[in-house]
């Protein structure tokens, strides 16, 4: 039963270091990879802007990040497994729980297994960053050669819109003018209502507190209307009399 433990441990041994070794040399690949772009890069970065070439010839080297960066991961969950069998040897019951070799053997295979999984995602994350870097550039070298081609054309609509834009500003400032005159306005009138209301209250009240007053305002009416009456019934007569001596 001990051969058969001792075996099954040397096995999952044998499978550790075979993936260990694997993923050494994928990741020194991995970073020579991420070398080379970012050398390339430099290089291009100091040539004259001829955008006539692919940079870095980008779909091919995605392309490899990819697949490398599938298989490396592919190795760092097979040897994950691995390494969790082994921990589960370890707390076997057939396996003394103080084996201190054992417990060594199997921190130091988690020790590398951290240590590859830390450089592969700092390879990974400074390739990605290099290749996001690369792609703004680009795009930023074809906006200036596109400026460049155009530049006469978007000059023209630039000012065409900047003038668009003038006009609508200048749009803007009439109607707000023309808002605050109506408020204003209709302020003005809300306070002349009021005054006029007051007013006619005010006329209200002393013509109740003086009846006379009102009595005779009154009469003064009346006699106006009966002497306009008179004034107009002599001037009718004065005008029929007027006219019948003139046909006479």
């Amino acid at each position: 039963m001990a051969a058969g433990t001792s075996n099954y441990w040397e096995d999952l041994r044998k499978q550790a270091r075979q993936l260990e070794n694997e993923l050494d040399l994928k990741l020194v690949s991995f970073s020579k990879l991420c070398t080379s772009y970012s050398h390339s890069s430099a290089r291009d970065g100091r040539r004259d802007s001829s955008d006539t070439t692919p940079l870095l010839n980008g779909s091919s080297q995605d392309r490899m990040f990819e697949t490398m960066a599938i298989e490396i991961e592919q190795l760092l969950a097979r040897l994950t497994g691995v390494n969790d069998k082994m921990a589960e040897y370890t707390n076997s019951a057939g396996v003394p729980s103080l084996n201190a070799a054992l417990m060594h053997t199997l921190q130091r295979h988690r020790d590398i297994l951290q240590d590859y999984t830390h450089e592969f995602h700092k390879t990974k994350a400074n390739f990605v960053a290099i290749r996001e870097r690369e792609n703004l550039m680009g795009s930023v070298r074809k906006d200036i050669e596109s400026y460049k081609s155009g530049s006469g054309v978007n000059n023209r609509r630039t000012e065409l819109f900047l003038k668009e834009h003038d006009h609508l500003r200048n749009s803007d400032r009439l109607i707000e003018e023309t808002i605050s005159i109506a408020m204003a306005t209709k302020e003005n009138m809300t306070s002349q209502r009021g005054m006029l209301k007051s007013i006619q209250s005010k006329m209200n009240t002393l013509a109740n507190h003086f009846p006379a007053v009102n009595s005779l305002i009154q009469r003064i009416n009346l006699r106006k209307r009966r002497d306009s009456l008179i004034l107009g019934g002599v001037i009718g007569v004065c005008t029929i009399l007027l006219l019948l001596y003139a046909f006479h």
